[in-house]
């Protein structure tokens, strides 16, 4: 009897440890998108270069870092599959402030007559898959100053590079948002710093090919082709002070974001 008691009590054992194992597995999963935080913590954002009150925002599609220095987000970060490219929600231009800053976000009166587009940073046409992920994106928390000819031209044909990309390799990270810093020449009422530069990351984190690629882009229109703009991860992470994805272990982060290997994501 206590033989058969002892091995019971080893199942018992081996299955709690499955399952332990098998929970951090999903956080890992789940976690690896935010930037600037620690292993196992979606809360825990590391310093920034950003001075003032900055807040975590997590929306139905997409989850921002606020800063309210410049009345938009530092970064905005998502997760996009090959079934969400798939939706078929229509858009409406619903462009209002975001209830969920506690400071205050920017107002669609701050764009009259600055002769800036609202520029999504986390697009309405990656939030089909949801009537309420599509409606969310119109929140001005998710919205910086693009010039006209940017927005409309080589930052649009980077967003349908990304769900190419989604498409392609079944489900990828993207984290995207304006390059801040100091004297930024401001628009309205609430002062909207107009960014000069705008930059996007994206990790491929499915096998078997785990890779990742960064861009940045003048807020200015261009012809040149998207892979002009293409660099590492960790250059990008050199320009804006942010650590994208900590939660992977450093090893395998470093690869990824060191490397660039344009021929690997089908330019």
């Amino acid at each position: 009897m206590r033989k058969k008691s002892k091995h019971k009590n080893i199942s018992i054992l081996f299955f709690i440890s499955a399952i332990f194992l098998f929970s951090l597995f999903i956080l890992f999963k789940q976690n690896i998108l935010l930037p600037g935080k620690t292993k196992f913590d979606t809360m825990c954002i590391l310093p920034s270069y950003i001075p003032g009150n900055n807040d975590i925002i997590k929306h139905t599609g997409y989850t921002l870092k606020y800063a309210e220095s410049y009345e938009q987000p530092e970064w905005v970060a998502y997760k996009l599959t090959y079934e969400m490219t798939k939706g078929t929600c229509k858009r409406i231009d619903n462009f209002r402030p975001d209830p969920m800053v506690k400071t205050g976000s920017a107002e669609p009166s701050d764009y009259k007559s600055s002769g800036y587009d609202r520029g999504h940073l986390a697009p309405a046409g990656d939030m089909k898959w949801s009537d309420k992920a599509m409606s969310e994106s119109f929140y001005m928390s998710n919205i910086s100053p693009q010039k006209p000819g940017f927005n409309r031209g080589i930052w649009e044909k980077l967003e349908e590079q990304v769900r190419q990309w989604a498409k392609d390799n079944r489900e990828i990270y993207v984290v995207t948002g304006p390059i801040l810093s100091k004297h930024l020449l401001t628009i309205g009422k609430n002062k909207v710093a107009v960014p000069s530069y705008f930059y996007k990351v994206i990790l491929d984190f499915k096998e078997p090919e785990i890779k990742g690629i960064g861009f940045v882009l003048p807020n200015q229109s261009s012809i040149n082709p998207l892979a002009t703009y293409a660099i590492t991860i960790d250059s990008v992470e050199t320009l804006t002070g942010i650590d994208f994805f900590p939660a992977i272990p450093d090893t395998l982060e470093n690869i990824i974001e060191s490397s660039l290997q344009r021929n690997k994501w089908g330019f």
